[in-house]
């Protein structure tokens, strides 16, 4: 006989919880072992501002303090990313993750405007390829499906920014659905990439960006009237805005909210009040994700567990089924992600009522 609600702690219901995973970067999942052992090969530093291998505990090479420090963090984890081998690992041990917080479908974040700033010889269309192929042979066998969304990163510029859009749009045979816009929101605003962005509508991608994290509320507005964004990568500091939280709202724009992210980063304090609860209460379509989970030690149970300790479980129930709604997903794929979200949450709640 399976245990009761009642004798299952409320991290393994949610673990159990199948779920749709829409703002999590690729690069980003790298284990924290993995990462040391790249760089030992490659002779690099895990400190981006540090050269030549110095040996560090995996325990300790995740470290940082703010914003900034976690970003020469992802530069020093992307410098270590040689080739496409080490790509297909990583995906793999993401795919692994995935599947045991019981991940049904995943738009992944590239960024191949990074990996060709640090391996110029790197042959990215051959390496997204190649990861769609594992990733096509991953769903084969455990039903996880991932798709992929290529990053333009503003810190490269719009003309760096378009040709990503140009390759972006050219390997929707290989699982690439989407462009997104991350990197430094106040250098490089949302007016640069209305061109890429444009071109890859055109070309029937689909389009989000990051916006309202390390910038404020008129960087979500200057995604979504200049870039028509889709859907807004965290998001968070449209609560500086109240017309714009209502006109989010209104419009049932989503936002891919990164709790445990936002509070490492240090956009969100850790004693005040939490933008998560403030934007669901108003009416806005939230979702929750864990963005680089190996860099902010988390993972997407412990995401939806913030949003249960806020919210309550019936809104941490409801904000995951916004996420299958949220997706790039076909209708078709829409209906069986539903059916079976539908079906676990009555099994799970036919459980707590016996």
């Amino acid at each position: 006989m399976r245990p009761s609600l009642y004798a299952m702690t409320t991290p393994e219901l949610l673990r159990r919880l199948p779920k749709v995973q829409l703002h999590c970067h690729l690069e980003g999942t790298t284990p924290a072992s993995t990462f040391v052992e790249l760089a030992r090969r490659s002779g690099v530093s895990t400190d981006y501002q540090e050269t030549g291998f110095r040996d560090v505990a995996p325990a300790d090479v995740y470290r940082f303090a703010n914003m900034g420090e976690f970003l020469f963090k992802f530069a020093a984890l992307s410098r270590s990313l040689r080739d496409t081998a080490d790509y297909v690992r990583i995906l793999e041990e993401y795919a692994q993750d995935a599947i045991a917080h019981n991940v049904m479908y995943a738009e992944l974040f590239l960024s191949p405007s990074v990996w060709s700033f640090f391996h110029r010889d790197l042959d990215i269309r051959a390496t997204i390829a190649r990861l769609y192929d594992r990733a096509e042979a991953i769903e084969g066998h455990s039903g996880l499906r991932m798709r992929f969304i290529c990053d333009l990163t503003r810190n490269f510029g719009s003309v760096r920014a378009m040709e990503t859009a140009q390759l972006a749009a050219g390997l929707q045979e290989h699982g690439v659905i989407g462009i997104g816009l991350g990197g430094d929101e106040a250098n490089f605003p949302a007016q640069l990439f209305v061109d890429a962005f444009a071109y890859a509508r055109d070309a029937g991608l689909r389009c989000v960006a990051h916006a309202g994290e390390a910038a404020g509320a008129q960087s979500v507005r200057d995604a979504l009237n200049h870039l028509h964004a889709e859907r807004i990568g965290h998001g968070v500091r449209a609560i500086e805005d109240a017309q714009l939280v209502a006109e989010l709202a209104a419009r049932k724009v989503p936002l891919e909210v990164c709790p445990t992210s936002n509070l490492r980063t240090g956009v969100v304090a850790r004693d005040g009040e939490q933008p998560l609860r403030k934007l669901y209460e108003a009416g806005v379509v939230v979702c929750v994700d864990s963005d680089d989970p190996a860099i902010f030690g988390t993972d997407i149970t412990q995401e939806y567990l913030f949003a249960e300790n806020q919210l309550g479980l019936e809104a941490a129930l409801q904000i995951a089924r916004s996420a299958i709604d949220a997706s790039f997903a076909s209708d078709g794929l829409k209906a069986g992600l539903y059916r079976r979200f539908d079906a676990a949450c009555a099994e799970l709640l036919a459980e707590r009522r016996t």
